[in-house]
């Protein structure tokens, strides 16, 4: 079964009373296990695609399917509810909190999206930081950290919950390259560990040579003949 399925999904905002055609009659599969890159021009639709594939943004019309839910059926309890179980997001700025250690950033969606108890909080959150390679640095703070160790707490907190798919909006437009290929060799690594979906909005011609799949938007439509499958770097 397709872990994601969209079928003539369009996304219109209003800017005033003049309508805005973000996405326009889409219609794509992702694999489970996919490693994914959406590409295009900014103003082609790449993130608004991955906030409706995230559950932050309500499609305006068609149909769109995340792990077998029909994502137009959600309210917004219910929309939360389902990415704190389903859905990681990593961000092109870290989005770690300042305030908590590196233990304590990959714990927070276990402790306050799925309320895990604290043992079993603790094992997950040191199987992460030994699998992303920061396990000697559980009680430094982010001021404390490179941009690179940054994204791999990040990529350990998208991952900490089990999520099946992660959403990743240009995870290393602040990277230098040599630590962009690190983390992106880190994200293939987790997919091939722990069989999980990553999906890419990025202008990186290094995730992009990386991906399996590709999609090209322009203005918010899908471009045709744009789908490479089954390519490996």
């Amino acid at each position: 079964m397709s872990l994601v399925q969209a079928e003539s999904l369009e996304k219109t905002y209003f800017s005033g009373e003049i309508p805005v055609n973000a996405i326009r009659g889409v219609d794509f599969t992702i694999q489970p296990s996919s490693f994914v890159s959406f590409v295009g021009p900014s103003g082609s639709g790449k993130s608004t695609l991955l906030n409706m594939i995230g559950c932050l943004d309500p499609p305006t019309h068609g149909n769109l399917k995340v792990a077998g839910q029909d994502v137009n059926a959600l309210n917004r309890k219910e929309s939360a509810r389902f990415r704190g179980k389903h859905i990681g997001f990593i961000f092109q700025d870290f989005n770690l909190i300042p305030v908590l250690t590196v233990f304590e950033n990959i714990e927070y969606p276990l402790q306050m999206v799925q309320n895990w108890p604290v043992d079993k909080r603790r094992q997950q959150v040191d199987k992460m930081l030994v699998a992303v390679g920061m396990a000697e640095q559980t009680h430094k703070y982010p001021h404390q950290l490179s941009g690179g160790q940054k994204q791999r707490v990040a990529v350990a907190r998208a991952l900490v919950t089990q999520a099946e798919l992660v959403l990743a909006d240009e995870p290393t437009a602040n990277l230098d390259r040599e630590t962009a290929m690190m983390i992106i060799s880190l994200m293939k690594q987790m997919r091939d560990d722990f069989g999980t979906t990553f999906i890419f909005s990025t202008h990186d011609p290094k995730i992009v040579a990386n991906a399996e799949t590709i999609f090209t938007l322009e203005d918010g439509k899908l471009l045709d003949g744009n789908k490479l499958e089954g390519r490996h770097a």
